[in-house]
């Protein structure tokens, strides 16, 4: 879409409303059913195991479906296949309210799934296209916020109703806003070019496999003790195989399911590497804080979400300023200055977050992080798709945040594992220098080796600190994670908004 087109949209505010909230419906109902499961249990009758596939069901279907829906916008169109992502979104929603089993929901949920992969990266191509290039930072900057926003909401809201209503309302809360979306969609948005194009079914059957059983590993590792579950080592071997017949099959097939002439663009390329890495941050982090204020600290899930809102703050700020600085500033210098952000920020969680630390320490670094992220993450979604055909965006923006789901399951996962094992390696290590007599320790009351509160109380302590260091390890690593980032700027090309950008894409 060319400049003056992009201007000449007569309702750009009213459909970017409806896609941003489309953004928002899937970012939320990927986490908002956590903190309902409990009573959806208990009102089911249901296992553990039956529990998690609830959560699991969701995350599979949202994987294996999203990079599908680039080529579906190529074939139908990106306004029918949006318009059919809502309404099968916002029904099967409702159909999960209704359940009357744990299969049921189950069900509904591998629908609610599958449905919502097309939400996110249709709605991002939309908005890149209904806006000219100077103001993609803008339109970015919105299309981030639904993103971020929706995971730190989640689940005080999914609380909040639970608590006041019933479990259901989790689910039924998205048919409102779900209608709203679909109609502004349809009313607002123009239809796309359609290409006709052969369907690659063993590059799709081959990749959905590798991204579904990775999914499944990710998701029930913790479960299975990991590599101690003959589960485990199935679903790896899975993803392994997947993904070698994928890329064997993408390099020798002439019309293949992901075009590789994607990857010869170096800043979709590096944007890419970029939001893997970012993603497994940004997520993993907003897993973590939760569990330490409410488990460690003993915040109630009121006040752990208060504390947390700075975050949120800080990212809406830096969105909001990033996406008028984009076209001002040199890209690469924002993205650093994020990234720096991001840095010390995790820097200060893995040195001063302590089971003693006050309130205001967890306010001024959360803020500082969601500076960081929200300015690094509107810059490098922007600078990822500059030099890109826009027939081609559907497809990257599918792939985009199909990498971006990959990350935040990795990253959610990695850490919290590491959680576990380093906590009991750390009580181990703790609990050597630990003696009844003499030695580099000296218990006093209400400590005790001669009773069982004693001891008792002692465990506690120790167990406390060394999940807290458990923390800060983590914490740690994600520090270095995102500081090795910092090289790969220097690929990144911040011109190239011109040419390629700017072939039409609407039909009038």
């Amino acid at each position: 879409m060319d400049h003056a087109a992009a201007n000449a949209h007569p309702h750009r505010a009213a459909l970017t409303i409806a896609v941003t909230l489309a953004t928002m419906l899937q970012s939320i109902d990927t986490t908002i059913a956590t903190v309902a499961l409990p009573h959806i249990g208990g009102s089911m009758g249901a296992t553990l195991v039956q529990m998690d596939w609830v959560l699991t069901s969701y995350i599979v279907a949202a994987a294996i479906a999203t990079p599908l829906s680039g080529w579906l916008a190529g074939r139908f169109g990106r306004k029918q296949v949006l318009v059919v992502a809502v309404i099968g979104f916002t029904v099967s929603s409702a159909l999960c309210g209704l359940a009357q089993s744990i299969w049921q929901i189950v069900l509904f949920r591998l629908l609610q799934g599958g449905f919502s992969a097309a939400l996110v990266p249709l709605s991002q191509a939309v908005l890149l296209d209904i806006y000219p290039p100077e103001e993609h930072g803008r339109a970015m900057a919105l299309w981030g916020q639904g993103v971020v926003f929706g995971p730190m909401i989640a689940p005080v809201l999914g609380g909040w109703l639970t608590n006041n209503y019933t479990w259901r309302w989790v689910f039924y809360i998205n048919v409102p806003f779900g209608i709203l979306s679909a109609l502004g969609i349809m009313l607002y948005m123009r239809e796309t070019e359609k290409r006709r194009s052969t369907f690659d079914f063993f590059g799709f059957a081959t990749l959905g496999l590798a991204v579904g059983a990775l999914q499944i590993f990710l998701d029930r590792g913790s479960l299975k003790d990991w590599f101690g579950s003959p589960e485990i080592w199935i679903e790896a071997g899975l993803a392994l195989l997947g993904l070698y017949w994928f890329l064997v099959h993408t390099f020798t097939t002439r019309e293949p399911f992901i075009s590789p002439k994607l990857f010869r663009d170096r800043n979709f390329t590096t944007g890419n590497v970029l939001m893997l890495i970012i993603s497994m941050v940004l997520f993993a982090t907003i897993a973590l804080l939760p569990p330490l204020l409410q488990d460690l600290l003993g915040y109630p899930v009121l006040t752990a979400g208060i504390a947390m809102a700075p975050r949120g703050i800080g990212s809406f700020v830096a969105m909001f300023l990033a996406g008028r600085l984009i076209g001002r500033a040199d890209p690469r210098l924002l993205i650093g200055t994020g990234l720096g952000m991001a840095v010390w920020s995790l820097w200060a969680m893995a040195h001063y977050f302590s089971t003693q630390m006050p309130p205001w320490l967890i306010w001024g670094v959360t803020f500082m992080q969601g500076l960081g992220i929200g300015l690094t993450y509107v810059t490098m979604t922007t600078i990822t798709f500059t030099t890109l055909a826009s027939h081609e965006r559907s497809e990257g923006t599918s792939f985009f945040n199909l990498v971006r789901n990959i990350g935040a399951s990795v990253g959610i996962s990695a850490t919290s594992a590491l959680i576990t094992r380093n906590r009991q390696v750390i009580h181990q290590s703790l609990v050597s220098h630990i003696v009844p007599y003499g030695g580099q320790l000296r218990l006093q009351a209400p400590f005790s080796f001669t009773s069982v509160a004693g001891l008792s109380a002692l465990n506690r302590v120790v167990t406390q600190q060394a999940t807290m260091i458990a923390y800060n390890d983590d914490f740690m690593l994600m520090c270095l994670m995102t500081a090795a980032l910092l090289p790969l700027l220097l690929l990144l090309r911040p011109g190239g908004r011109r040419g390629r950008s700017e072939e039409p894409m609407v039909l009038e």
